[in-house]
Order: structure tokens, then sequence, then C-alpha cells
């Protein structure tokens, strides 16, 4: 089990695909996966790779 913490802290994240209406990203270094509504992106730019802490409010969502 994950704590929100170690899974944002001084980490990036990486897209591994597109399913259904989200894009998945997995925390580098472990097997934690999540998924990004599309709905929820509006205009911002998700990038390929980027810092965990950007993605705390849908990782937090996962983890419940």
């Amino acid at each position: 089990m994950y704590e929100l913490k170690e899974l944002v802290k001084g980490t990036t994240v990486s897209f591994t695909r597109y399913f259904d209406g989200d894009l998945y990203y997995k925390v580098d270094g472990t097997d934690f996966e999540f998924p990004v509504p599309i709905s929820d992106i509006g205009s911002a730019t998700f990038l390929a790779t980027d810092k965990g802490s950007l993605f705390m409010r849908y990782i937090r969502k996962q983890l419940k």
C-alpha cells in the first residue's frame, strides 16, 4: 500500500496510455497507475512526463 506523500514528493509520472476518456499515468519507479479524466483537462497541457506533485489530486483519488 502506498502513501500519498511517497507518491508525490520528488517523483515524476509518465504517460502510459489513453483509454475510454482517461489519460493513464504511472508514478516512475513504482507500479502505481492512476487515471486523469479528459473532462478535467480543459485548456491545460499534459506532458508525457511531469512532476508527481502536479498530479496529487488524481493520485489521491486513486488511493481511495
